[in-house]
């Protein structure tokens, strides 16, 4: 799997050349996949083969819809709220802000107070010590993971960013069971966006292109997510 930059050449209208970088920052979904702990393994087989007289290979996949790269519903944690198919697509395709806190084990308001955001930053993803992990194909799920306390997701709302990206399976802390990081964001109308791999991104301002599986009613659902840097 590539984990650097894709170069990709287009043109504008005016038949200028230039040269974009996409980022695919999202995780690949295999058995070897970390799940949070009670979800279902990942299971991906191949169930009709060619090579034993099949017209075809087919496959199929087993899963929870918080596997891998995936986006969080307001049904997620709010009984009446939105299923994953509601989720605005304006929301999920724009201008991103990335930057890198590498030092920290929690993802506070003071932390996020510090970072040189652009004022109209409305999608913001936030790299930490967690990407590293993801050197590791096979890895187990590690619940030492860096993530956002409340009060840096009420932050995240007052400062009217709509959509919140983080390097690992969960927004909030493993050892945080009051759900109230991500029932601020949900409520908000914020979409959550984990496990991203953010290896090979550097902190600046890319367009970000989100496309969750379309499931209907789901609480949440994997997404292919790329970042574009020109």
């Amino acid at each position: 799997m590539t984990h650097g930059p894709i170069p990709f050449v287009c043109a504008n209208l005016q038949e200028r050349c230039y040269l974009l970088k996409i980022f695919d920052i999202s995780l690949p979904i295999s058995p070897d996949l970390p799940v949070w702990p009670g979800d279902p393994p990942v299971v991906l087989e191949r169930v009709r083969t060619r090579s034993e007289g099949s017209a075809s290979n087919d496959s199929r996949i087993g899963c929870s819809v918080h596997s891998g790269t995936h986006v969080d519903a307001p049904l997620h944690f709010i009984d009446q709220g939105a299923s994953v198919e509601h989720l605005p697509l304006d929301i999920l395709v724009g201008p991103a802000a990335v930057i890198e806190v590498p030092d920290a084990d929690i993802i506070t308001q003071d932390i996020l107070e510090t970072q040189p955001l652009p004022a109209e930053t409305k999608r913001l993803l936030i790299k930490t010590r967690n990407s590293a992990l993801w050197q590791d194909a096979k890895q187990a799920f590690n619940p030492d993971f860096v993530a956002l306390d409340s009060q840096a997701a009420r932050w995240v709302v007052d400062r009217g960013i709509r959509l919140i990206g983080v390097d690992y399976l969960s927004v909030q802390l493993f050892n945080d069971k009051d759900p109230t990081t991500h029932r601020v964001l949900l409520e908000a109308g914020v979409v959550i966006l984990e496990g991203l791999d953010l290896r090979a991104v550097k902190p600046g301002n890319y367009q970000l292109i989100c496309l969750p599986i379309k499931l209907l009613g789901s609480d949440g659902a994997p997404a292919r997510t790329i970042l574009i840097e020109e």
